[in-house]
């Protein structure tokens, strides 16, 4: 698991004010809630005294209260605000006691909190580590008016089966079949052009496929040549998608989050301007992410029975080679870290894959 990056934790109307909410990211157990001016904020699921769940305790809108002594946390901070057993003549410092504290963020429906390398501080006398970037990455839009919408779905497998999954281009035919979609008959030979960008890659810019019965609607709003998509991938967990045709356009930016070891979660967000004409726009387009999110979920579901053993297991070329990408550029970053050298990317320059899906 990856720290030192924005994940998405919950959507943000799970969320409500004054009311505290429990969760888990990469292994680390949260509780989440607004303050009184709906801002979210997010703590270490632990007081730095005894260790009970802060979640158990008492928010008034601006501190956090744990139920077992009283000790008071301010929401945002994680700095202790006061220690009820405390006489008048004894001097400890509260101010410099932290409750373990995560920079929080809300951005296009969803709650993102940042996961530092070092960890918050749970029981010590430091502040937080500030994220870098300051702020999370976002769903592009291109116009002022557009629809949006969200799909969240739990995965019973690690976050690297998660992400090679979302990646992989040759299992659609057999496990995303529909008669609005494809199915294993439309199997044809194609070809994409890679290209490398920071800590991570891109599916360049080309015509959508011509076996999807979605993209074939594209053609009400441009010339088939003048249609494009690009995909991009790029670490920790993001997939980033765009259609543009003239005017009209549809985004997409997909994460695949680490829970624990052997759970992950997978979040879509979707912006566009195309089809705003459609009734029940967003609800038809969130039909169609569920339906392919839950055949994902229950193929991944039966891989982890599989998993569960061990196996030996093999990529391939070329279908592949963005699932090897994927480890290269994270063991690139690890060592990074690990030696304090600079990233070096697996990729040396554009790349031509080929398939068939």
């Amino acid at each position: 698991m990856l720290f030192g990056f924005w994940y998405r934790a919950l959507p943000g109307e799970t969320l409500p004010r004054r009311k505290l909410i429990k969760t888990t990211l990469l292994e680390t157990p949260l509780v989440m809630g607004r303050d009184v001016q709906g801002r979210p904020f997010a703590l270490r699921d632990a007081c730095p005294h005894r260790g009970m769940p802060l979640s158990y305790g008492w928010f008034d809108g601006q501190q956090v209260e744990c139920n077992y002594h009283g000790w008071k946390f301010d929401a945002h901070s994680g700095q202790c605000q006061a220690i009820p057993s405390l006489t008048s003549d004894q001097k400890l410092k509260v101010d410099r006691i932290y409750a373990g504290s995560f920079a929080c963020e809300e951005w296009d429906d969803y709650i993102w909190v940042f996961m530092s390398e070092s960890g918050p501080v749970g029981a010590g006398f430091t502040r937080r580590d500030e994220p870098s970037p300051e702020v999370p990455p976002r769903v592009p839009t291109f116009s002022d008016k557009y629809k949006i919408a969200y799909l969240t779905a739990e995965m019973p497998v690690s976050v690297d089966h998660g992400i090679i999954g979302l990646m992989d281009p040759a299992h659609g035919p057999f496990v995303h079949q529909a008669w609005w979609w494809r199915s294993r008959h439309s199997i044809h030979e194609k070809e994409k052009a890679f290209e490398p960008i920071p800590y991570g890659f891109r599916m360049s810019a080309h015509t959508p496929s011509a076996n999807s019965a979605p993209y074939k609607l594209l053609r009400l709003y441009a010339k088939a040549d003048a249609i494009t998509t690009t995909i991009d991938f790029v670490l920790p967990n993001l997939r980033l998608e765009t259609i543009r045709a003239g005017k009209y356009w549809f985004s997409s930016l997909t994460t695949v989050t680490p829970i624990t070891r052997n759970r992950c979660r997978i979040d879509v967000v979707a912006c566009w301007n195309i089809f705003r004409w459609l009734p029940f726009g967003p609800e038809l387009l969130k039909y169609v992410f569920a339906k392919f999110v839950e055949q994902d979920r229950r193929t991944m579901e039966m891989q982890s029975q599989g998993l569960r053993y061990n196996p030996h297991l093999m990529l391939i070329d070329d279908a592949d080679q963005p699932a090897k990408w994927y480890f290269q550029l994270k063991q690139a970053l690890l060592e990074a870290r690990r030696t304090g050298r600079e990233f070096r990317h697996p990729m040396t320059g554009p790349v031509t894959l080929k398939w068939r899906s």
